[in-house]
């Protein structure tokens, strides 16, 4: 398996990290996007969130990867809060940057809740969740946590490993069925309280690519 082909939350360099040829890929895909005026953005972004309407998308979806560009450069000119035009029927505004609220739903849940997908912050608190979804969520969560933990272990569990290498592959394919899991019994859940929503279908720390997961 080799490393996944998208940053994990956002097209844009967080701080403190150097900024890599796949960063600079993203922001050519997002010229076209900087050359939008605010009407056409803010157009766009609300057609492509109504096409997104009634379904739970992969992370690595296309059009997903689109509308991150897009709705980074929305966030960041401000176009929501111009109210250009209106949000799209059926969503609700986020509460973090008062854009049309559609959540990604990461490994991170049972700690960090839902994002948004416009801002990068949480849109949904772990305890905001939907009643019938924090606990099977936590627990999920819980359980994909030291699956995960196994790529960042430091040298000193890394020797203690009878062999580290069959140790990081068991941990990957762990991961995938558990983002299948993700997508099979949990997302469902989550689409009776929001319009659409997006899924983490990848972990590129175990090196565990979209194509991977089959819910």
């Amino acid at each position: 398996m080799s490393k996944p082909t998208l940053p994990r939350y956002a097209p844009h360099v967080p701080e403190g990290r150097e900024e890599t040829a796949l960063d600079c890929l993203w922001k050519e895909y997002g010229r076209s996007f900087r050359e939008f005026d605010d009407l056409t953005l803010a157009r766009w972004c609300s057609q492509t969130l109504g096409q997104l309407r009634g379904r739970a998308w992969r992370l690595s979806h296309p059009l997903v990867g689109a509308l991150r560009l897009a709705a980074q450069q929305a966030h960041d000119r401000q176009v929501w809060q111009q109210r250009l035009v209106n949000i799209p029927a059926g969503y609700h505004q986020s509460p973090c940057c008062r854009a049309p609220l559609l959540p990604l739903l990461t490994r991170d849940v049972g700690t960090s809740g839902l994002v948004c997908l416009h801002c990068n912050e949480t849109a949904v608190p772990p305890d905001q969740l939907p009643p019938e979804s924090q606990r099977t969520l936590a627990d999920w969560s819980g359980k994909y946590a030291p699956v995960h933990e196994v790529a960042h272990w430091d040298d000193t569990q890394r020797k203690a490993a009878p062999d580290y290498d069959a140790a990081f592959e068991e941990a990957a394919q762990k991961a995938e069925d558990l983002l299948a899991e993700l997508a099979t019994q949990h997302v469902g859940h989550l689409l009776e309280s929001y319009p659409a929503l997006v899924w983490e279908d990848q972990d590129e720390c175990l090196e565990v690519r979209p194509e991977d997961i089959h819910p």
